[in-house]
């Protein structure tokens, strides 16, 4: 099985399906002022680096680094139900994370729906901490707000 990162187009077929599963699911769990997803049209802005990961040349999984003054946000990221325990997770973060470096950015955070205990188990073995509500965000009790330092 061979895991690769590389930057993507979130407008392609295999991602486009991957964001419509990850909105779906989003939209069952948690009331629409709690979804903090953004549209493909907004992921394809110079400010945000798409990655798309693949086993064996399948795209499986994507996420996004969204590049702001003084930190990166982890948006969209999302692996097929049926290649998660894979790895593709934590190839993903490695590669955000290299990304955010490379633009110098002190640290990443993120915000994830106060259900997904999963995401919250991999964003902690990696070195995320919870943290209170950041840029746009207001305190959600659906929301659980997490950050990394770089430095």
């Amino acid at each position: 099985m061979n895991v690769t990162v590389e930057y993507g187009d979130p407008r392609s077929e295999a991602s486009r399906g991957l964001l419509a599963q990850s909105h779906a699911l989003m939209e069952s769990l948690f009331p629409s002022e709690s979804n903090h997803y953004i549209s493909i049209d907004a992921l394809c802005v110079d400010n945000i680096r798409f990655f798309e990961a693949r086993i064996d040349g399948v795209t499986l999984g994507c996420a996004a680094v969204k590049i702001y003054d003084g930190y990166g946000e982890i948006k969209s990221m999302f692996v097929d139900p049926a290649a998660r325990g894979a790895g593709l997770a934590r190839a993903l973060l490695a590669c955000l994370e290299q990304e955010a470096r490379a633009e110098s950015l002190p640290v990443l955070k993120l915000e994830t729906g106060n259900l997904l205990t999963d995401a919250h188990k991999l964003y902690a073995s990696v070195g995320f901490t919870t943290t209170g509500p950041f840029g746009d965000y207001q305190d959600d009790p659906n929301s659980l707000f997490m950050v990394k330092a770089l430095t």
